[in-house]
């Protein structure tokens, strides 16, 4: 299905690689981004989401960002076995994203795996930071500690990024600040309705 390639994902995919569209979030191209991200995250249909899905990573990254957006949490089997995988580059920051939006302890258990098993290969440079960081936004929002098991003394997440330079605290910075700013823009909608 091009047409919804062409319609959602090659418009968007570049903003939101690594969280892009914040850096304009607060001007008038930002903010018409986020608009139209959220008024489409209620428009696309299943099956342009499953054909994004389909596609590369691009699409991969838009339409999970698009489900996140409007937390249609009845994707999270296809994200959870997406993500796990990990066959694609780039695709896991919008899984993350996803499963912070859903907002769940089945959403922080899908993290957990996906981190037991990447943490443990400090040469694979995949999604470990967004995913601890998404964790980490769930762990604040559920009340639960479920980042602590990586980062003690010794711990996974030690390991993994001595191997892979990385600013953790930054990056949950970022990730909430991402979170922030898709959530007003939904509530906006909302607003509009």
């Amino acid at each position: 299905m091009p047409d919804a390639i062409d319609q959602y994902a090659r418009k968007r995919y570049s903003k939101l690689l690594h969280g892009n569209f914040a850096a304009m979030a607060g001007g008038p191209e930002g903010e018409d981004f986020l608009r139209d991200l959220a008024e489409d995250a209620r428009r696309i249909t299943d099956d342009e989401l499953e054909a994004l899905f389909e596609a590369d990573w691009r699409p991969r990254l838009t339409a999970a960002w698009l489900i996140g957006a409007d937390r249609r949490t009845e994707w999270r089997e296809r994200i959870r076995e997406l993500f796990l995988e990990s066959k694609l580059v780039f695709a896991g920051q919008g899984y993350c994203f996803a499963l912070a939006r859903f907002g769940t302890l089945a959403d922080a258990e899908i993290l957990v795996s996906y981190l037991d098993r990447y943490l443990a290969q400090p040469t694979l440079r995949y999604d470990q930071q967004w995913a601890l960081a998404a964790l980490h936004h769930l762990d604040a929002d559920l009340r639960t500690a479920y980042t602590s098991r990586y980062l003690r003394p010794c711990g996974l997440w030690e390991s993994w990024s001595a191997a892979n330079s990385t600013d953790l605290p930054f990056h949950k910075m970022w990730f909430d600040l991402l979170c922030s700013h898709v959530q007003r823009a939904v509530h906006a909608a909302d607003v509009r309705r």
